[in-house]
Protein backbone atom coordinates (compact mmCIF):
# COMPACT_ATOMS: atom_id res chain seq x y z
CA UNK A 1 0.00 0.00 0.00
CA UNK A 2 1.36 3.36 -0.70
CA UNK A 3 1.47 6.34 0.97
CA UNK A 4 1.01 10.09 0.22
CA UNK A 5 1.52 13.27 1.95
CA UNK A 6 -1.20 15.28 2.68
CA UNK A 7 0.10 19.69 3.18
CA UNK A 8 -2.51 21.69 5.25
CA UNK A 9 -2.21 25.30 6.61
CA UNK A 10 -4.79 27.33 8.17
CA UNK A 11 -7.18 27.73 5.02
CA UNK A 12 -6.40 24.50 2.77
CA UNK A 13 -5.26 21.48 2.13
CA UNK A 14 -3.49 19.53 -0.55
CA UNK A 15 -2.54 16.05 -1.67
CA UNK A 16 0.88 15.23 -3.30
CA UNK A 17 0.90 12.82 -6.36
CA UNK A 18 2.88 12.40 -9.29
CA UNK A 19 2.27 13.80 -12.37
CA UNK A 20 1.91 9.86 -13.54
CA UNK A 21 -0.30 8.57 -11.43
CA UNK A 22 -3.20 11.51 -12.09
CA UNK A 23 -2.27 10.50 -15.83
CA UNK A 24 -2.86 6.89 -14.96
CA UNK A 25 -6.25 6.92 -13.19
CA UNK A 26 -7.32 9.74 -16.73
CA UNK A 27 -8.97 11.47 -13.76
CA UNK A 28 -9.87 15.66 -14.47
CA UNK A 29 -8.44 18.18 -12.05
CA UNK A 30 -9.41 21.42 -11.50
CA UNK A 31 -6.91 24.35 -11.57
CA UNK A 32 -7.36 24.92 -7.74
CA UNK A 33 -4.34 22.53 -8.30
CA UNK A 34 -0.51 23.14 -7.44
CA UNK A 35 2.66 21.52 -9.89
CA UNK A 36 6.16 21.57 -8.25
CA UNK A 37 8.48 19.75 -11.17
CA UNK A 38 7.15 16.27 -11.46
CA UNK A 39 4.44 16.69 -8.11
CA UNK A 40 0.97 17.47 -8.11
CA UNK A 41 -0.54 18.88 -4.97
CA UNK A 42 -4.10 18.08 -5.50
CA UNK A 43 -6.56 20.71 -3.56
CA UNK A 44 -8.74 18.93 -0.91
CA UNK A 45 -12.26 19.93 -2.41
CA UNK A 46 -12.51 18.34 -5.44
CA UNK A 47 -9.01 17.06 -6.91
CA UNK A 48 -7.72 15.02 -3.81
CA UNK A 49 -11.11 13.71 -3.35
CA UNK A 50 -11.48 12.47 -7.35
CA UNK A 51 -7.83 10.84 -6.99
CA UNK A 52 -8.13 8.97 -3.78
CA UNK A 53 -11.62 7.83 -5.38
CA UNK A 54 -9.62 6.17 -8.67
CA UNK A 55 -6.77 5.39 -6.27
CA UNK A 56 -9.43 2.64 -4.50
CA UNK A 57 -11.04 1.68 -7.81
CA UNK A 58 -8.10 0.52 -8.85
CA UNK A 59 -6.41 -1.36 -5.87
CA UNK A 60 -9.49 -2.14 -4.00
CA UNK A 61 -8.17 0.06 -0.97
CA UNK A 62 -7.54 3.79 0.26
CA UNK A 63 -3.75 4.21 0.22
CA UNK A 64 -2.00 5.73 3.97
CA UNK A 65 -1.88 8.99 4.16
CA UNK A 66 0.68 11.52 5.92
CA UNK A 67 -0.56 14.72 7.53
CA UNK A 68 2.02 17.40 6.92
CA UNK A 69 0.90 20.56 8.86
CA UNK A 70 1.92 24.00 8.32
CA UNK A 71 1.45 27.20 10.55
CA UNK A 72 0.58 30.16 8.69
CA UNK A 73 0.63 30.22 4.79
CA UNK A 74 1.98 27.00 3.45
CA UNK A 75 4.92 27.33 0.50
CA UNK A 76 2.52 25.55 -1.94
CA UNK A 77 0.62 28.45 -2.42
CA UNK A 78 3.71 29.66 -4.46
CA UNK A 79 3.90 26.90 -6.39
CA UNK A 80 2.62 27.25 -9.99
CA UNK A 81 -1.03 27.08 -10.81
CA UNK A 82 -2.17 24.28 -12.97
CA UNK A 83 -3.90 24.31 -16.23
CA UNK A 84 -5.51 21.16 -16.78
CA UNK A 85 -6.04 21.70 -20.15
CA UNK A 86 -1.87 21.06 -20.84
CA UNK A 87 -1.56 18.68 -18.06
CA UNK A 88 -2.53 15.82 -19.29
CA UNK A 89 -0.88 15.68 -22.88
Amino acid sequence: MKTYKFYEDDGHGWLAVKITEVKEFKIKITGYSYRKGDTLYLEEDCDASEFLKAYKQVYGVEPEIEHIRHNGSSPIRQYYGVIPKYLLK
